[in-house]
């Protein structure tokens, strides 16, 4: 059974992500993964250090989103480790005028691993199991385009609807509550877990 203070590392390390993420501490955000870390997200996927200049652009146009992050539930094999975090995101932004608020309810799905004694997020994907779009004036009128929202999943329908008005592109197959994509990641991260 894995040692206790192994288990309070990972999830401290899996927590503190989304701190970093948030007050833009950009140092800190690095150290919490290895240096050939990924990170797919509905507007990224890539390199982590790809995923930092994004954030950093993204910052200077004025964008920011927050992370709430619940329990973390844990896989160790060895050196390696399958990290679950409950967690919400909550994003302003701009819609047909309108500002609106997204919240989008999921997991963070993070392969950890140590390497020369140290825990790091190898790769971080997430889990979007549903999502909501409110007016910040409880009295706005918006109109959501129905096609143009019936083009992503479920999931996160709500996110990617917003993120693409505001001029991004979004992968249409990340994975979800249930179906192929998040049977795959489930299938890999096993087999990854386990190929030690």
């Amino acid at each position: 059974m894995p040692d206790i203070i192994e288990k309070l590392t990972i999830t401290e390390l899996v927590q503190s992500w989304a701190m970093y993420r948030d007050i833009g501490d950009w140092e800190r955000l690095r150290r919490t993964v290895h240096d050939d870390a990924t990170m797919t997200a509905t507007w990224y996927h890539g390199s982590f250090d790809g995923f930092i200049d994004a954030l950093q652009a993204s910052w200077r146009k004025g964008s920011r989103s927050q992370h709430f992050v619940g329990s973390t539930v844990l896989e160790i094999q060895g050196e390696r480790a399958i990290a679950q975090t409950r967690m919400s995101i909550l994003v302003r932004g701009l819609l047909d005028g309108q500002v609106v608020d997204v919240t989008s309810v999921g997991r963070f799905y993070d392969w950890v691993e140590k390497r020369q004694g140290t825990w790091r997020i190898a790769k971080r994907c997430v889990i979007y199991e549903k999502d909501r779009l409110d007016p910040v004036n409880p009295q706005a009128a918006i109109q959501l385009d129905p096609e143009m929202l019936e083009k992503f999943p479920e999931g996160y329908r709500h996110l990617a609807y917003l993120q693409t008005k505001s001029g991004g592109v979004v992968n249409p197959n990340l994975p979800t509550a249930s179906g192929p994509a998040l049977d795959q990641l489930i299938a890999q991260s096993h087999a990854w877990l386990h190929a030690v």
